[in-house]
């Protein structure tokens, strides 16, 4: 027998032994196990009984953000063309009945299933995908554009840097990540601009996420005096790159000597209160912090882990190394998903738009787990985009999404693409490819219609 035959056939016996197991665990058990069906129907609002009840809305609405259109329309044409086939009535064509039921699903609804889908993968993986068997989360912020509408440029101005029409309302966003499952936990959304719209507001409304005994891993902007400070009163230990001025005053001949530059520091409460913390907040920070910094691979960390035997620098480093992975996850939301540019064109509902992303990320990040699971891999070395073609190609050609071993061969095809390591990556934020030989739009969309009308239009840029 050629070895790729027997290769073949173990592989065959090990998916039906996985389909007879009795404690198999399967992504169409996870969606519609108790849990997330119990947080359904607790959140769900009270209803009368239209076309497009909260559920269908809300269902229709997550394969809106996982759809590569994502259009209305699309999913309107989907639900349409999924009743004539079930021999049901399709109902009007048009997409304002649609709109009006999403307009109807309250955000709590839409927030608290992300984050307990979120939760529920990061409570149960297994000790192996852990860091020394400590949960290891992920916090970093990105920004994401909304449609050019009054109501939102109100509640999220558009930078000051550009002018009146030409720019495009601006919301911030933190989110704060599992490592070893991918999953976002929690998230905070403000302007990116004003009070209580910085980094750091943001993230301490996204601290109640965090378990005593948990590993933050940041970059520079977190490694203020306060937020360590927080995290050591909560039990929760960090890891940041140290922040920009106080790397340029480290001085590795102060302070009690670990070992070559790696030393402990006793830090003292900055005299100024943050503009985005109230003075209770500032009074119950603690006079002094003892912090510890090191310099290793290139770059000086701060953290709170202070005994160099238990935590010695290069198990740091590696630590540190994997705070790269949230960059991924930010990139797999607004390029793979598209939520870098919502299309909602009120605050509220580009609000639900964004927690309606968070809530499809999970849902693929439980589905990436369960493959990673049967291909005894981890959920990181598999393929975010491949795993949203391969599921939304498999329910567009099933029916049914039946259990078994078909859930089987999905899972274990979902786990044969692998990606590389990419630990401490650095990449400069720049691109190659230009998108098109457009200009930028330099004047008001009405100046630029007058002037086409009397001159034309200019020649293409080569």
């Amino acid at each position: 027998m050629h070895p790729s035959q027997r290769v073949a056939q173990r592989q065959q016996r090990r998916v039906r032994r996985e389909a007879e197991s009795a404690d198999s665990l399967s992504m169409f058990n996870l969606l519609t196990g108790p849990r997330l069906l119990e947080a359904v129907e607790r959140r769900l609002p009270a209803h009368r009984e239209r076309l497009y009840p909260p559920a269908t809305a809300l269902a229709m609405f997550v394969g809106q953000a996982l759809s590569a259109d994502g259009s209305c329309r699309e999913a309107v044409d989907a639900a349409m063309a999924n009743r004539l086939v079930c021999g049901l009535e399709p109902g009007r064509a048009d997409t304002g009945a649609y709109c009006k039921a999403r307009g109807r699903l309250p955000i709590e609804l839409i927030c608290g299933l992300a984050r307990e889908a979120g939760v529920a993968l990061a409570e149960d993986v297994p000790d192996a995908w852990r860091w020394r068997g400590r949960a290891v989360r992920l916090v970093d912020g990105a920004t994401v554009t909304l449609p050019d509408t009054q109501e939102n440029q109100e509640k999220y101005p558009q930078p000051r840097s550009q002018a009146k029409g030409l720019g495009f309302p601006q919301m911030r966003v933190v989110g704060l990540f599992c490592l070893s499952s991918a999953s976002v936990l929690d998230a905070a959304t403000g302007p990116c601009e004003g009070k209580g719209g910085d980094e750091q507001a943001l993230l301490r409304e996204c601290l109640d996420s965090l378990q005593r005994g948990d590993v933050l891993l940041g970059d520079a902007f977190y490694a203020t005096y306060f937020l360590l400070g927080e995290l050591a009163r909560s039990g929760v230990d960090g890891v940041f790159e140290q922040y920009g001025a106080r790397r340029r005053s480290t001085d590795f001949s102060k302070g009690e000597t670990l070992g070559v530059r790696d030393r402990l520091v006793v830090l003292e409460k900055p005299k100024k209160r943050p503009d985005w913390m109230s003075p209770e907040e500032y009074a119950q920070a603690p006079q002094t912090l003892k912090v510890r910094e090191l310099a290793t691979g290139g770059k000086i960390l701060v953290t709170t882990f202070l005994d160099p035997k238990d935590t010695p620098k290069g198990m740091l480093r590696a630590l540190y190394r994997q705070r790269w992975n949230v960059e991924l996850d930010l990139r797999n939301l607004k390029t793979t998903l598209g939520m870098d540019e919502l299309r909602c064109l009120s605050p509220e509902m580009a609000e639900k738009e964004l927690w309606v992303y968070l809530l499809a990320y999970n849902l693929i990040r439980l589905l990436m787990a369960q493959a990673a699971l049967l291909c005894d891999q981890v959920p990181r070395q598999l393929s975010f985009k491949h795993t949203v073609q391969v599921w939304l190609a498999w329910q567009r050609c099933s029916g049914d999404p039946g259990e078994g071993a078909s859930i089987h061969m999905l899972l274990l095809f979902i786990g044969q693409p692998r990606v590389g390591r990419r630990s401490g990556r650095i990449e400069p934020r720049l691109v190659k490819r230009r998108r098109n030989r457009f200009g930028l739009l330099t004047e008001s969309r009405t100046e630029a219609r007058q002037r086409v009308r009397r001159h034309g239009h200019p020649p293409k840029q080569r």
